[in-house]
């Protein structure tokens, strides 16, 4: 819980007491100021609410977009050593292509 929340919170019972005493004893500015001081405990525990909503949001995007970010570089990698891959076994396959070329102009010339 946060301190706005706590303070918010405080704030209102605060309030609600002095608002009690000032109706008791016929005392509407003391009443008043309890009302006001209740309405000012509300604000406060409020954006203590959307401070924490804030929070809890930004961290629950900040582990999406680690997730996120984990599965983009493993889908690189694995991109990248296909491609290795692909890249090695083309030019294997080109060296043995030139040598059986090789190998064809090597028999014709011995014949």
């Amino acid at each position: 819980m946060n301190p706005e929340k706590i303070q918010g919170k405080y704030d209102q019972v605060a309030g609600k007491i002095k608002q009690g005493v000032g109706e008791a004893i016929g005392n509407q500015k003391l009443a008043s100021a309890g009302a006001a001081e209740q309405i000012k405990g509300v604000a406060k525990e409020t954006w203590g609410n959307a401070k924490d909503t804030a929070a809890a949001v930004r961290d629950e995007n900040q582990i999406k977009a680690e997730e996120k970010n984990e599965d983009l570089k493993y889908r690189a990698e694995t991109t990248a050593h296909n491609l290795r891959d692909k890249i090695t076994t083309a030019a294997q396959n080109v060296k043995n292509s030139v040598n059986e070329k090789l190998d064809d102009i090597k028999r014709e010339h011995r014949s």
